[in-house]
């Protein structure tokens, strides 16, 4: 049967993101879902506007908006009206996440060590490598070059 590269993908992010999930739960951080963790490494990237977020994670709107709120509530986010569009909302990081986003950062590197280890360092670096190259666009799929 023929693997596809998508799925090997996505394998090694659930493990990832369950690695980081143990980690911030052994830190004292019970209450971050893989939904909250996604959100929360969009807007590491740079993704601000609550509309692009629910883009990037194939939700509504209103589910975004609720997802957010309950965020607000934990103390890890914050939103704001955009000064360029008063219709839109900006998400950062609320000062008092602080902790978590160290703790988020520590583990992950840890991760990353890990993987390194275990794949070995030359693949490790030609997988990085690889993930960085900018892709291009997706209209070969429609034949839109």
């Amino acid at each position: 049967m023929k693997r596809f590269l998508m799925i090997d993908l996505l394998n090694a992010y659930y493990w990832m993101d369950e690695a980081l999930q143990v980690g911030l739960k052994e830190r004292g951080w019970n209450d971050v879902t893989r939904s909250q963790s996604l959100i929360l490494a969009n807007i590491t990237f740079g993704v601000r506007r609550a509309s692009h977020l629910a883009r990037n994670l194939g939700i509504t709107r209103q589910a975004i908006s609720q997802m957010l709120a309950e965020m607000e509530r934990k103390g890890l986010l914050q939103s704001e009206t955009d000064p360029a569009d008063g219709r839109a909302q900006i998400v950062n990081f609320d000062d008092s996440s602080q902790s978590i986003r160290d703790d988020a950062m520590e583990l992950l590197s840890n991760i990353e060590t890990e993987v390194a280890d275990r794949i070995g360092k030359k693949r490790f670096k030609a997988l990085i490598e690889a993930l960085q190259v900018d892709w291009g666009s997706t209209d070969f799929i429609t034949g839109d070059r």
